[in-house]
């Protein structure tokens, strides 16, 4: 069709900057997850935990209240590392939880649809894309994990004194570095998934077989070989060994008593997961296919 009347114009306001480009998504993606109120209530019911914890470390103070519910002091659980530990493990439980309900379809909707040139043929980059589809499950599994993890430091050094939080600002280190870790995990996993397995309920699955594939494969290495290295073939042994050594405990995992080995090699492993989850990613999310 000929245009024969040429008075369009390029827009002239204001631009978005292009550090934040990628929360456009996440922006626009709580509209719809937010929508449905089984999650709106599970999401709720994921600071259930934060709040007793507060409760306690508030009893822990006030003689007055444990006086008022016949409380004793012996009976409440002590202000430490295996504190927020049990905090940190009961947190990031839920974000496993969270991560099934609503990170499956995050691009495998776009791919299902051809959407994926949409957003691509505007000044947003395959790594801008990526992010901000991460940045929906980031953004939510930080709300409820690290954040209110600091909250409740910060609320025990103000009852407790500065001496207390010197003294104990690597709980506050461990509880911000494990978080992170199993957020950049989960959101990860999550768009892999989403990117090569289309129907929800399949992909739902697979976050959960993944644990369980990894744990098969981890046990056959140890028997075949009979070493104990190949727990490192599983997800859960090694988010729990580097759980340990953020918290200063001693190995829990079947894996060699020497700390010094057992935790870095771990973080190895899981490094190298996540790179094999970036490279399946760059396979998949392009803005066309090539069918042969």
């Amino acid at each position: 069709m000929a245009v024969y009347e040429h008075a369009y114009k390029p827009y002239a306001g204001p631009l978005t900057p292009e550090w934040s480009r990628f929360l456009i998504i996440p922006r626009h993606a709580y509209r719809d997850v937010f929508r449905s109120k089984l999650f709106t209530g599970f999401f709720a019911l994921c600071f259930v935990c934060p709040l007793v914890m507060a409760i306690l470390i508030y009893l822990h103070h006030n003689l007055t209240a444990m006086a008022i519910f016949q409380i004793n002091l012996r009976d409440l659980a002590p202000i430490n590392a295996f504190f927020f530990q049990v905090y940190i493990g009961i947190q990031t439980g839920l974000a496993f939880l969270l991560t099934v309900l609503i990170g499956p379809p995050l691009i495998s909707r776009d791919l299902a649809n051809n959407a994926l040139p949409l957003y691509l043929c505007r000044p947003f980059s395959r790594a801008e894309y990526v992010i901000g589809k991460m940045s929906v499950l980031m953004i939510l599994i930080s709300a409820i994990t690290w954040v209110p993890g600091a909250l409740l430091f910060l609320f025990q050094s103000y009852l407790e004194g500065a001496g207390w939080f010197a003294n104990n600002f690597w709980i506050a280190v461990a509880v911000f570095v494990e978080s992170w870790t199993w957020i950049a995990l989960l959101a990860l996993l999550s768009v892999t998934i989403s990117a090569w397995v289309k129907w929800r309920l399949a992909a739902s699955a697979a976050l959960f077989g993944l644990f369980i594939i990894s744990n098969a494969i981890g046990i056959t290495v140890n028997n075949v070989l009979r070493t104990k290295w190949g727990s490192l073939f599983n997800l859960t042994v090694i988010m729990k060994t580097i759980e340990d050594g953020l918290f200063r405990n001693p190995n829990s995992m079947s894996l060699p008593p020497w700390m010094v080995l057992a935790t870095p090699a771990a973080w190895i492993a899981l490094a190298m997961f996540c790179a094999f989850c970036l490279f399946l990613l760059t396979r998949k999310v392009r803005a066309y296919e090539v069918v042969s």
